[in-house]
């Protein structure tokens, strides 16, 4: 079973707080599932101090599809893939990953933090960093062997950074930072990734070496949700498109969810940005 638990100010990688009841429901493995479904959200709310931050948010992620969740600054991006880890309590509703819980099929789901959740001055150096994203296989406190370091090499490979295998984490730029937790994912060889902010403050080589990335996990039936900012290139990295603020706007396929008009629901006021948008949008599909 492997860990896909972030690094975080304890500066380990926490074990997520795992149930498996629904709040005031029966437990969820007594409920028949279809299994071929990454990820299924029914009826979500989170609430921190009995303020709402996600309301009976619902919808399905189908398999082999690279997902973009969208949605402005406090909309629950983030809040919403840590429901799905069971890293915070549900108010309401179930979350099924797989068909069941998150607890039984974890090892079946990746994880890439944001960047400025992670203890960077931590004294580790990539190599064990991306090895920790084989503790469920190996078992907490047994030793990490050399099958073990050769997959979490070429898991550095993939994401072109094998050079800075040794390398104290602290002196990383923040493309090898994220290259870095790219590979810990990678190295799970998980069906369902989820993706905090992956392209944040990244140069562009690293953007295209995790689209790259993106396309050939896709290429080989992965899925990955990934939260994202750049409206503009949601159509050109994405095939499907969750627009979140706080509620389910929409979602579905790219081309027929990424509209003008959802947009505008989705983010309100900021028209100017939106324009821009809808107009990269119109050159794209003049170009098609």
């Amino acid at each position: 079973m492997t860990d896909s638990s972030p690094v975080g100010s304890n500066r380990i990688p926490a074990n997520p707080r795992r149930d498996d009841r629904t709040p005031g429901g029966p437990p969820i493995a007594s409920i028949e599932l279809p299994t071929a479904v990454p990820l299924s959200v029914y009826d979500l709310t989170v609430a921190y101090h009995r303020k709402p931050v996600l309301w009976d948010v619902g919808f399905d992620v189908p398999a082999g599809t690279m997902v973009a969740v969208v949605g402005p600054n406090g909309a629950g991006k983030s809040t919403l893939l840590k429901a799905i880890m069971d890293l915070t309590p549900r108010a309401s509703g179930r979350i099924h990953v797989f068909g069941d819980t998150y607890r039984r099929n974890r090892h079946r789901v990746g994880y890439v933090p944001q960047r400025e959740s992670v203890d960077w001055d931590f004294p580790i150096d990539v190599l064990d960093v991306v090895t920790m994203g084989l503790y469920g296989q190996i078992g907490w406190c047994l030793p990490v062997r050399r099958k073990h370091r050769l997959a979490a090499m070429e898991a550095l490979e993939q994401v072109g950074i094998a050079d800075l295998a040794h390398r104290q984490i602290s002196q990383l730029s923040g493309g090898q930072q994220q290259r870095t937790f790219l590979a810990r994912a990678l190295v799970q060889n998980a069906d369902l990734y989820l993706m905090d902010e992956p392209f944040a403050a990244v140069d562009a080589a690293t953007e295209r070496a995790i689209v790259r990335i993106l396309h050939t996990m896709k290429d080989h039936g992965k899925t990955a949700i990934v939260i994202h900012h750049d409206l503009q290139t949601v159509p050109e990295y994405f095939d499907y498109v969750v627009l979140l603020n706080m509620r389910i706007v929409a979602h579905g396929p790219v081309e027929v969810i990424f509209t003008a008009e959802n947009l505008q629901k989705t983010y309100g006021g900021r028209l100017t940005l939106l324009d821009e948008v809808t107009e990269a949008m119109r050159r794209r599909e003049r170009s098609l």
